[in-house]
């Protein structure tokens, strides 16, 4: 990896950081817990809620660094990606205790079997969802990242991988259709 002359680059200091590296971390979180903050207050539209999501993204990267792979996604894709997820879940959760609140005191009841069904078919549709992310090529899979999970436009897409507006335009495409036609092949 290379340092900038602001210091060493995001995927190094995750690499320290798989190593324990707590100063290391302390920099990673300077760096990406704005990005992390931003997309989690995006989503939650709370800011007490886009703080837990922040400390649980950075938790589970303190936990978690060593999985981070340069060659699947940037650092920053890697934090949006795991912002992005704990702040759904989170807004989710959050939507199922108002939701069962409502439904309690309206009286009326739901049977268990419900939400176990529920539960599971959540959790068939993630691991069809992460498949189909699986079968992007490298380069769709980043330039999806940050026009979906960053909340990047596409000429920030563009800037950010260093190509032409066109070609940012095309892997975006390219990456929805295949996930797309892998999501419906795959029902």
């Amino acid at each position: 990896m290379t340092a900038s002359a602001q210091g060493p680059a995001p995927g190094e200091l995750l690499e320290r950081t798989a190593e324990g590296d707590e100063a290391a971390f302390a920099q990673f979180y300077q760096l990406m817990g704005p990005v992390a903050y931003g997309l989690a207050l995006r989503i939650t539209r709370d800011t007490h809620m886009a703080q837990d999501v922040l400390q649980e993204t950075f938790a589970a990267i303190w936990s978690q660094a060593g999985r981070y792979d340069p060659e699947t996604s940037s650092a920053r894709a890697w934090v949006a990606m795991m912002a992005h997820r704990r702040a759904v879940d989170r807004v989710r959760r959050e939507q199922s205790e108002r939701d069962r609140g409502a439904s309690w005191a309206s009286g009326s009841e739901t049977t268990a079997h419900d939400s176990v069904a529920e539960v599971v078919q959540l959790r068939a549709e993630h691991r069809r969802v992460r498949a189909a992310l699986e079968r992007l090529t490298p380069l769709q899979r980043e330039a999806l990242d940050l026009a979906y999970f960053a909340g990047h436009t596409h000429t920030e897409v563009a800037q950010r991988l260093d190509i032409p507006l066109g070609t940012a335009k095309t892997r975006i495409r390219d990456a929805l259709r295949n996930l797309r036609t892998h999501l419906e092949d795959h029902r």
